[in-house]
C-alpha cells in the first residue's frame, strides 16, 4: 500500500497532465513556496497560488503546450516526498529531455513547498532562455 503523500502527489501529477489546475491547486497549500533553479526566465521563488499558476502559464506558453512530465518513482513519508521524473518539451526548434527530482514538503494533506532539482541545469537554462 502506498503512503498517503505518494497517492496525493500521483493525483497531483495526473491532474497536471490533464490540465486540471483546479485539482492541482487544491493539493497545494494557499501559501505554497515554489523554487525553480537556474538563470532562465522561469527561475526564481514563487509564493502562493497566483504566482505558481502564473509560472505554469509561462511554462505552457513558452513550450506551446508540449511540456510533459513522466513519473519514474515516488518516495514519500509523513513530511516529505521525492518524485523522480523525466520532463519533455519543445520550443523554437529546441527540445528538452530532462531528468529531475522534485522535492516536496507536505503538511496536513497539502503540498507546502517544492524544489526542482535538474540533472543538467545548464541544458534546462538553455532551453528556457
Amino acid at each position: 500500500m502506498a503512503h498517503p503523500n505518494e497517492e496525493l502527489l500521483r493525483r497531483c501529477y495526473e491532474a497536471f497532465a490533464k490540465g486540471d489546475l483546479g485539482t492541482v491547486m487544491s493539493i497545494f497549500d494557499e501559501d505554497i513556496v515554489w523554487h525553480e533553479p537556474g538563470r532562465s526566465p522561469l527561475a526564481g521563488d514563487f509564493k502562493g497560488h497566483q504566482q505558481v499558476q502564473e509560472l505554469f502559464g509561462r511554462i505552457f506558453e513558452m513550450s506551446g503546450g508540449t511540456f510533459s512530465i513522466e513519473i519514474h518513482d515516488i518516495l514519500a513519508n509523513d513530511e516529505h516526498a521525492v518524485v523522480m521524473v523525466r520532463t519533455r518539451a519543445e520550443r523554437s526548434g529546441k527540445s528538452l529531455d530532462a531528468l529531475q527530482c522534485h522535492v516536496w514538503h507536505l503538511s496536513n494533506g497539502k503540498a507546502t513547498e517544492f524544489w526542482n532539482l535538474t540533472l543538467d541545469p545548464y541544458a534546462a537554462d538553455g532551453f528556457w532562455s
